[in-house]
Parts: C-alpha cells; sequence; structure tokens
C-alpha cells in the first residue's frame, strides 16, 4: 500500500480560519473557511476569542476533508500556518485562555513601549531580536496580560501557564497539550528570541518581567511537531510543519534564493526580502526575522509590515458601505477622474514600516467638491501601492540589490486595477501566483519537507507557476510626481493635521522597577 501522500494545511488568519487540503504537487484539492470576528472593546484594542478559533479550526479541517471525499488515512502530515504577534496565555490544566487573544494590530501597549524606550531598552531589542521596540510583537502583549489579568503573574510564576501564539495554541490543542512548541518564524516574532542563538534572550526576558517558563520550545519550520488526538479527525496525523503567515507565504512562493521577494496582501500587507545568512541589523527601520529554518540553518528575511492593506477595502465595503463586494473596487477605481489627487492615508491603527509610528491616525485628504465615491475608491487601492513602494525604497537605500521583480499573493492580488498600479508605480514586473493560496501552500510544503513528499527546496522551486504578470507603463517623472503627493499626505497624518489623534491609553504595564 503506498505511503499518503495529501497534506493538510491549517491557515489561522486575522479574518477566518481555512483549511486546505493539498496533493502531492502542491495543487489545492479541497478547502474549508470561517470567518472570525474580532472585537474591539477600546480604541485601539483588537482581541480574538481563543474558543473560536479552535473551534473554527477543528470544523474547517473536518469539512476540507469532507469535500474532498478522504479521511485522514489519505493525509501525509498538517502544516500550521497563522497570524503572527497574536498573543495567547492559557491555562496548562484546562487548556483555555486565561484571556482573549490580544492581536497583532493591538495597540494598548504603547505607552509601555515608549517608557521601554526612554530607558534605552529599544536598541537592546533591535541588535538582539532584529525588531522594533512596538506595540506590534508579543512581548508588550505577554507583559500586559501578565499585568493585568488577576493572578496572571503569580499563575506563570508557578508553572501553571503557557504562552503561545497561534501555532503554538492550537498545536496545544491539536496534540491533547502534548506538545507546547513554536516554530523559528513565530519566535522571532514575539521581540524575545536572540536571532544569532536562535534561543529565548534571558536578559529581555528579565527587562519585561516574563518568566521563561511560560514559553514554548522552539524548533526547525519542518520539524515533529506530534501527532493530533484520535478524535479531531478520526485517526492521528503528525504535525510536520509551522511557519508564521508570511514566512509561509515566502515558502509557498518558492522564494528560496538571496534577493527574491514576495508581498503578501491580506489584511495588512507584508513584503519579506530573502537575505540568506545575513543577519546584519537592518537600517531604515525595517525589520530582521527569520524566513525560515530547516535542520536547525536559519534563512533570513529582511520585511516591512504594513498595517492596512486589504482591511482597507473590508473597510470600504462594511465601514462607509461605499461597495457591496470588494471586487466593486476594480470597477470603480478605473472609473475614477485620475485628475483628482485623493489620498486615502490608512492609519487605522498606526503607520507600520517604515515609518513606525502608533500615534498616526487615517484620513483623507484633498477631497474637493466634485470628489466622489469613486475617488476615495481609488484612494484606497493606491494607498496600498504606495505603502508597498515605501518599504521597496527603504530597503533598495539598505543596500540591497536592485529589485528586479515582486511575486504577490493574497486577496488584494485579484484586483487587476491594484496590481497594474503597483506595477506602474514601483517601475518593476509584478506576478501573481498562479495558486493564490501561498501562505498555506507554504505550510503544506513545509509538513511535505519533512513527511518526505518533497525531497528538496529545489523540488518545492519547480512547482510555482505565474497566474498573471503585469509591466510597468509610467515613466519616471510620473511616479516621482505621484509619489511626491503621497509622502506629502503622509507627513500631515504624521504631523496631526490630517487627523485627530486620540490620547494613548494609560493602562498596561509598568516596567521592572518603575514606582
Amino acid at each position: 500500500m503506498a505511503s499518503p501522500r495529501r497534506l493538510l494545511a491549517i491557515d489561522q488568519g486575522t479574518t477566518s480560519t481555512r483549511a486546505i487540503l493539498f496533493d502531492a504537487e502542491g495543487m489545492p484539492v479541497a478547502s474549508a473557511a470561517r470567518e472570525l470576528p474580532q472585537s474591539f472593546p477600546k480604541p485601539g484594542w483588537v482581541e480574538h476569542d481563543p474558543e473560536e478559533i479552535w473551534s473554527a479550526t477543528v470544523s474547517v479541517a473536518r469539512e476540507a476533508l469532507s469535500r474532498a471525499k478522504a479521511d485522514a488515512s489519505a493525509l501525509a502530515a498538517i502544516g500550521i500556518t497563522n497570524q503572527r504577534e497574536t498573543t495567547i496565555l492559557w491555562d496548562r490544566e484546562t487548556g483555555r485562555a486565561i484571556y482573549p487573544a490580544i492581536v497583532w494590530q493591538d495597540r494598548r501597549t504603547a505607552e509601555w513601549c515608549e517608557r521601554q524606550r526612554s530607558d534605552g531598552t529599544e536598541s537592546a531589542v533591535m541588535e538582539r531580536t532584529g525588531l522594533l521596540l512596538d506595540p506590534y510583537f508579543s512581548a508588550s502583549k505577554i507583559a500586559w496580560i501578565l499585568s493585568e489579568v488577576p493572578g496572571a503573574r503569580a499563575a506563570a510564576a508557578r508553572g501553571a501557564l503557557a504562552f503561545g501564539t497561534v501555532d503554538a495554541f492550537l498545536l496545544w490543542r491539536l496534540t491533547g497539550g502534548r506538545s507546547h512548541a513554536t516554530d523559528a518564524t513565530n519566535a522571532s516574532r514575539t521581540m524575545l528570541l536572540d536571532l544569532r542563538r536562535q534561543a529565548w534572550d534571558e536578559g529581555l526576558l528579565r527587562t519585561f518581567d516574563i518568566p521563561a517558563a511560560i514559553l514554548p520550545e522552539v524548533r526547525d519550520c519542518a520539524a515533529d511537531f506530534g501527532a493530533t488526538e484520535t478524535e479531531i479527525l478520526g485517526r492521528p496525523v503528525p504535525v510536520a510543519g509551522i511557519a508564521g503567515d508570511q514566512q509561509a507565504a515566502l515558502v509557498g512562493q518558492a522564494c528560496f534564493r538571496p534577493g527574491s521577494m514576495k508581498a503578501t496582501y491580506g489584511t495588512g500587507a507584508f513584503l519579506l526580502w530573502n537575505t540568506g545568512e545575513s543577519a546584519a541589523p537592518p537600517p531604515n527601520r525595517l525589520l530582521l526575522t527569520v524566513g525560515y529554518r530547516l535542520k536547525g540553518k536559519p534563512t533570513f528575511a529582511l520585511e516591512g509590515s504594513i498595517f492596512s492593506a486589504g482591511s482597507i477595502v473590508q473597510w470600504l465595503r462594511d465601514g462607509l458601505k461605499v461597495v457591496a463586494t470588494a471586487a466593486d473596487t476594480e470597477r470603480l477605481a478605473a472609473a475614477a477622474d485620475p485628475a483628482r489627487r485623493v489620498h486615502l492615508v490608512p492609519a487605522f491603527t498606526g503607520l507600520g514600516a517604515p515609518h513606525w509610528d502608533p500615534g498616526a491616525r487615517a484620513a483623507i485628504l484633498g477631497l474637493t467638491r466634485d470628489s466622489g465615491v469613486a475617488e476615495i475608491v481609488r484612494a484606497g487601492l493606491e494607498a496600498i501601492a504606495f505603502q508597498t513602494v515605501d518599504l521597496l525604497g527603504a530597503m533598495s537605500a539598505a543596500g540591497e540589490r536592485d529589485v528586479i521583480g515582486l511575486r504577490v499573493d493574497g486577496g488584494v492580488s485579484a484586483n487587476g486595477w491594484a496590481m497594474q498600479f503597483l506595477a506602474d508605480l514601483a517601475g518593476v514586473p509584478v506576478e501573481v501566483a498562479a495558486v493564490r493560496e501561498t501562505t498555506a501552500r507554504g505550510a503544506a510544503f513545509l509538513a511535505g519537507l519533512q513527511a518526505g513528499v518533497f525531497p528538496s527546496l529545489d523540488a518545492i522551486g519547480t512547482l510555482w507557476r505565474s497566474e498573471r504578470s503585469f509591466y510597468p507603463r509610467l515613466d519616471t517623472r510620473e511616479r516621482d510626481d505621484l509619489c511626491r503627493g503621497w509622502r506629502d499626505a503622509v507627513e500631515r497624518v504624521r504631523s496631526g493635521a490630517g487627523a485627530t489623534r486620540p490620547p494613548t491609553p494609560r493602562s498596561g504595564p509598568r516596567p521592572r522597577g518603575a514606582s
């Protein structure tokens, strides 16, 4: 009897939980999805219910197998990919979270980070972790839960609590609490991992007053993470691959050569540039992260993170209600008057790289009496491209090799108008992956490496295909003119001229030793 060759990828994202069954060629066979509600208990706060995450994960995994008319016996392994930085602390005995999951977008710890920055901590954070001291990452979220949830710190001290990003929480539940582990990519986003030693940093743990006992074991991206409980899928299945969503997309886009680059347009947008073995501290307020780690050897990546991309389209649809579907934005953008230079700066939860301004707030600038819905929608799609070009410029200025092309995926990559504008503005070809679900595909590839379905990264690289390619049509003068208008709009928002900044919430943990 032949060995099972199919791979189940669990893709737990910010707005949905999905499961996709892939064949041995990395092609999707069947899928299932469930939307994930977010809650916003206070301005700048974003939370998920961990139990909803868990129940949706089990449901979509079973449904994907059912739609393929398959069962767990067909599976070689499971791969997990997840929204990164989102933080969960749970009781080791019951497996239940002691507080809602604090989502990566959450800004409640901005003041905590500012106090740490004032104490001179950021240089140590950047040197050891490759990250900036920002509410985006997990460390400040852990510190907040330990300080604000009654009894949490005492429970952590006696070893009763476990911390994990979403991957580790799901792994714990899938394995019945037998495996408390994460992979190197997710660990590198906590602001607690020493990149060069590939180990938790004892100094930062002391600085942030986080007990090491709550942390998961850090493993390779393709590794033995344990097997699922029998009752979940009908028989045990090995969990053999884990990577944070953006790094999984790097693998799914087959960006294995140093200098190769991908951009994923989901709720946010994330650009990763493979830097190989180079772990030099990143300039221009960019981030250094683990791209993937195999057989104990990390491959690093330079990253720029945009907080709002697909969420702009979601806001146009669900917030402003100016479009009925995301597809409507392409038609409206094409109908807009290009002479109306309207800019939407989507700083709904601050600005990410290269600005890293948590206090900035969103604004629409340049409106006149003859501006309409089409111009606002166009400005929203343009903002996605402008933010991407900001990151490309920062990376080019960092001395990395020239950009020769960009592989893109995620929901916005289906919007032909947005991708053409991106190519025009960036001045490089933009290639849309034929398999759009590159994040889930990357998780499947990693699981398949461990399970022997794929013999090597080179073999995986031969499976990548482009569906559509977009080539730049604007000359340098036109591009520069458009970018100047965008930069002016961003500066107005950052200076407060374009929006009103609410006061930073004062709740949150105090740094160790503070009075």
